[in-house]
């Protein structure tokens, strides 16, 4: 008998599957497990058990959440933070992991710097306790965040119990028109699956208009998945796969790197593979796009207006809109290109490589911004990289401030927030209150749309200023 055609998302599962139990769940082997700052009260579980990390080969630190990106010879904004920091500092020493520190010259987010080394790879199945891990499925990867007991059950065992997840294909049809990037296709999709459509699922995103994105982009809307509510995001390695690992420090190399590649060739979903769930987008029909509440899904095209909870039947909906608009200080119906911004961010996990920075440069190069700005690159080697470009120049010149690598602003626990009440138009990745400090007001954007927004002090249509330029 014929075996069954699998997705992509079951070819990675059986291949890492060690035992299932009678209640479902499966015990998977991990192949890389990235921790951070936040993996320390994982080391204090395997302190407190006197344990031995099972697989230091495996595992790879790195610092980035708490991390300054000014005045880093401080080593953070606080003596909890430095302490932060050296404790990762000692739990991967006292291991033996491999350590991307604060003082290293490949220092950066761990979603950026990880595949920037080659260490992401297709078909592996990754762990890292941060939501979005989901990040590395860009690559063909099945990865995905866990949590605090979870990592140190990774540490201790390198294995991690799993329930089987639904199976979700996202197909994106079309070519996304000039001015449109990967940061709106995220945002189209999870405001039409909803920040909950896609609970219980994997995504595997499919598609011409998915197929024409950089590696990069790829990595933005896999970045994003979870906030539709999805377990993780995967996009099936191609040939633009293969070009894009080819020659990093830790990928395979040479006759390596060829077998690897024809085992990689094997992953994509099966013709006639069957999915639990199957959604259709058109890229054609995409337009800029933006946040205006306080979920991702909370998105419209840069020329809409916002809903009034008077016209939605639904009670429950209409208070969230309500609550959503009342926080962020906003009216039922006005234009979002009336949305007044007080600041800027480029950065993030979601927002903050070469490509990015590029595309925030094209529309500020010989401008001024009328609104402060920070610009936090992914890795240091981007920021290297950015600057050889003359991309800070770029940024300097227009009024925003160039830093150094790390989450900074996304997450406003490392000295770098949006005060109280102010609006920022951000690359980042979600739009919770307080998100960026104690009652910031967030809109997600792309790096041109936040580019934008730096211009005009509020946010605005980036296409018409992207005329006759490229990044």
């Amino acid at each position: 008998m014929a075996a069954r055609p699998l997705t992509i998302i079951e070819k990675i599962w059986n291949a890492h599957a060690i035992l299932e139990r009678e209640d479902g769940d499966t015990l998977l082997w991990i192949d890389r497990h990235y921790v951070h700052e936040g993996s320390n009260h994982g080391f204090g579980q395997v302190a407190a058990r006197k344990a031995e990390v099972a697989r230091p080969d495996l595992t790879f630190g790195i610092a980035d959440h708490y991390v300054p990106t000014r005045q880093r010879e401080s080593r953070g904004a606080s003596a909890e933070i430095r302490n932060m920091i050296d404790l990762l500092e000692q739990n991967t020493a006292r291991h033996r992991v491999s350590l991307f520190g604060l003082d290293d010259a490949q220092q950066g987010i761990v979603h950026v710097v990880m595949p920037e080394q080659g260490l992401t790879l297709p078909g592996l199945l990754i762990v890292c306790g941060d939501s979005h891990t989901s990040t590395h499925g860009a690559l063909g990867a099945y990865a995905f965040g866990i949590g605090a007991s979870e990592v140190a059950h990774v540490l201790m065992t390198q294995t991690i119990w799993q329930k089987r997840p639904k199976k979700m294909r996202v197909s994106v049809s079309g070519q996304l028109p000039e001015g449109v990037s990967a940061k709106d296709l995220a945002l189209n999709v999870i405001a039409g699956l909803g920040s909950g459509g896609a609970t219980g699922h994997a995504i595997e995103y499919a598609g011409d208009a998915v197929r024409a994105l950089s590696i990069e982009a790829r990595m933005t809307l896999c970045n994003l998945s979870i906030e539709a509510g999805s377990r993780l995001g995967i996009v099936a390695p191609d040939e633009k796969t293969f070009a894009y690992i080819e020659g990093r420090p830790h990928a395979p190399h040479g006759e390596l790197f060829e077998r690897a590649v024809e085992e990689w060739r094997k992953l994509p979903s099966d013709e006639d593979a069957v999915f639990n769930a199957e959604m259709a987008f058109d890229a054609a029909a995409m337009t800029p796009t933006a946040t205006w509440g306080t979920s991702p899904e909370q998105a419209l095209p840069i020329g809409a207006r916002l809903p009034d909870p008077a016209d939605i039947e639904d009670e429950t909906k209409a208070q969230g809109v309500r609550a959503a608009l009342e926080y962020m200080g906003l009216r039922p119906k006005m234009a979002m290109s009336d949305i007044s911004i007080d600041r800027v961010f480029i950065g993030s996990c979601t927002n903050s490589r070469i490509e990015d920075l590029r595309a925030a440069a094209a529309v500020l190069a010989g401008r001024r911004a009328v609104v402060p700005g920070l610009v936090s690159p992914g890795s240091m080697l981007i920021k290297q990289q950015a600057e050889q470009e003359g991309l800070d120049k770029v940024f300097v010149e227009a009024g925003l401030s160039w830093e150094a690598s790390g989450c900074s602003m996304c997450v406003g626990m490392n000295g770098d927030i949006v005060e109280p009440g102010q609006r920022c138009a951000s690359t980042s990745n979600r739009n919770f209150k307080g998100r960026q400090g104690p009652g910031a007001r967030t809109h997600l954007v792309s790096p041109a749309m936040a580019a934008a927004a730096a211009l005009t002090g509020r946010l605005t249509d980036v296409r018409p200023l992207l005329a006759g330029r490229k990044p």
